[in-house]
């Protein structure tokens, strides 16, 4: 995939003059210059109908684009944008299987906390609001200050006391 295209791409997401359907329309034109099943045009036409609201118009989207491979980080930014639909649209357990896999794949890069925070939403959702908040305080306590090992602590102690 070409850095021109790339940064095309960022460009349209950037201009925030753009209504959803302009953007939809603008991400279409630039997903067309590459093949119909480009993993990663799929990804960016999904993405585009997420933003506007169009969760059943991305889903089929998302989907086409994890069959084939993506970069990593596009892969892990799909994964949590598929399961946030997925949690959108009311199917949760499904959008919590897909997170729960892709937390566990990435500990230690750089995305394992956004897959975190959509985890905490989706247990959240699923009414488990303690394993949410063990998930969430586990995921913050390296970004803090003081208190990273008595925060991890506590969340732990949450995780063990719904286990």
């Amino acid at each position: 995939m070409s850095d021109d295209w790339n940064a095309r791409v960022d460009a349209v997401w950037a201009d925030a003059g753009l209504s959803d359907l302009e953007r939809i329309a603008a991400i279409d034109a630039l997903a067309a210059e590459r093949d119909d099943d480009d993993p990663r045009a799929l990804y960016e036409r999904a993405g585009a109908r997420d933003s506007a609201g169009l969760e059943e118009d991305a889903e089929p989207l998302y989907r086409a684009a994890l069959r084939s491979p993506l970069a990593p980080d596009v892969r892990t930014q799909a994964v949590i944008q598929l399961a946030s639909t997925l949690r959108n649209l009311g199917r949760v357990d499904e959008a919590l299987a897909l997170l729960e896999a892709e937390y566990d794949r990435t500990e230690g890069t750089a995305l394992h906390d956004a897959v975190a925070a959509f985890l905490a939403l989706a247990l959240v959702s699923a009414g488990d609001a303690d394993r949410a908040a063990a998930v969430a305080l586990q995921a913050l306590a390296p970004h803090l200050p003081r208190y990273t090992r008595s925060v991890t602590g506590y969340a732990r102690e949450i995780a063990e006391r719904r286990a």
